[in-house]
């Protein structure tokens, strides 16, 4: 059975088509059968690209955004995706506040993954920041893929 995952920041443009990057090299490398995607809670950029400073941290560091543009939530992804990742709290109270009862359990916060969770809970948005902003993203992002990686390889197993 291939888990469905959805990574859900405010606009799709910078944390949650970096973390849906990330994964998807992460899961390539591993040849394991998980399928992406990822949302933002506002239509606000509908149809773009990932923001060039996300794009430029990542294939720096050998992530690959082609195929990649920004989408709203749906309703239907909360049926749809086996688990929902929010990027930061205020994504995620907007993720619960759409989604039927039954299937809130599918939603979480990304960075419960990350080893210093929960003194590390939040990715912060790096869009009005200067380019320091998306490095760190990037190694939350890293490193929250990473426990998720491990979470899922255990689930398979």
């Amino acid at each position: 059975m291939t888990v469905k995952l959805l990574f859900v920041c405010l606009g799709n443009i910078c944390r949650s088509p970096t973390a849906h990057a990330v994964m998807q090299k992460k899961i390539t490398d591993h040849n394991m059968q998980v399928e992406i995607e990822s949302a933002g809670t506002s239509a606000s950029h509908r149809g773009a690209s990932p923001d060039s400073r996300s794009q430029r941290e990542g294939v720096a560091a050998g992530y690959v955004f082609s195929g990649i543009v920004s989408r709203p939530v749906q309703d239907t992804d909360f049926e749809y995706y086996d688990v929902i990742l929010a990027m930061d709290n205020d994504n995620l109270k907007a993720l619960r506040a759409r989604c039927p009862a039954e299937l809130q359990h599918k939603i979480k916060l990304f960075l419960q993954y990350h080893p210093e969770f929960p003194a590390i809970s939040e990715v912060p948005d790096p869009y009005y920041g200067g380019s320091r902003g998306f490095a760190l993203v990037l190694k939350l992002i890293e490193q929250g893929c990473d426990g998720l990686l491990q979470q899922l390889k255990q689930q398979s197993d």
